[in-house]
């Protein structure tokens, strides 16, 4: 299980299939193995949109399968109200987030499977417009999350926050994206 304490390095990045920039940055500006807390702190810093989506991949491969989850479903959950506000008779995406909410409760085959029909579901809402397309796909992604294995519940609970963010993009897409990571960083702690 990782932590927040877990040294960084460039086999972890490299292991863990990190964008050509992050491992660029790395070499230059880190080189060094250094504490995810720290790094963590370094990139908030830098107060840089890309560097923050980089926060969020970190925890998002730093989590084990159950926290990745969680981390999904809040994401998903930040923006679900923008999808409900324009289509408020489809529950797709509400429906996606309870069953992996379920994996939570009891990881089982069953469940998993549930999760991964809910999210093939939530996933055809993507046609909707825009911001409401977004959110669909955070609740989506989040179920995904709840029916794959660690690796994929990583990639995809990232994608998750990263969708939850840019459902409230024009709303202030920053500020969602920094309060899911505020989340992610508690689950490490074992604050949530």
């Amino acid at each position: 299980m990782g932590t927040l304490d877990t040294m960084i390095d460039l086999g972890f990045l490299k292991d863990k299939d990190a964008c050509e920039k992050g491992i660029v940055y790395f070499e230059t500006q880190i080189a060094e193995p250094i504490a995810a807390r720290e790094l963590i702190n370094r990139l908030l810093a830098a107060d840089d949109v890309g560097k923050i989506k980089w926060v969020n991949w970190l925890l998002c491969n730093l989590f084990p399968r159950d926290q990745a989850i969680a981390y999904a479903v809040f994401a998903a959950e930040q923006v679900l109200s923008i999808f409900e506000a324009k289509y408020p008779a489809d529950k797709r995406p509400r429906e996606a987030i309870e069953a992996a909410k379920q994996v939570l409760i009891e990881d089982n085959e069953g469940n998993r499977a549930k999760a991964r029909a809910a999210a093939d579901e939530a996933y055809v809402t993507y046609s909707a417009a825009n911001a409401a397309n977004t959110a669909a796909n955070a609740a989506a992604y989040a179920a995904y999350a709840a029916g794959n294995s660690l690796h994929s519940a990583a990639y995809l609970a990232a994608n998750a926050a990263a969708y939850a963010a840019h459902a409230t993009y024009a709303a202030g897409g920053k500020e969602m994206l920094l309060k899911i990571i505020s989340f992610g960083i508690g689950l490490l702690e074992n604050k949530r």
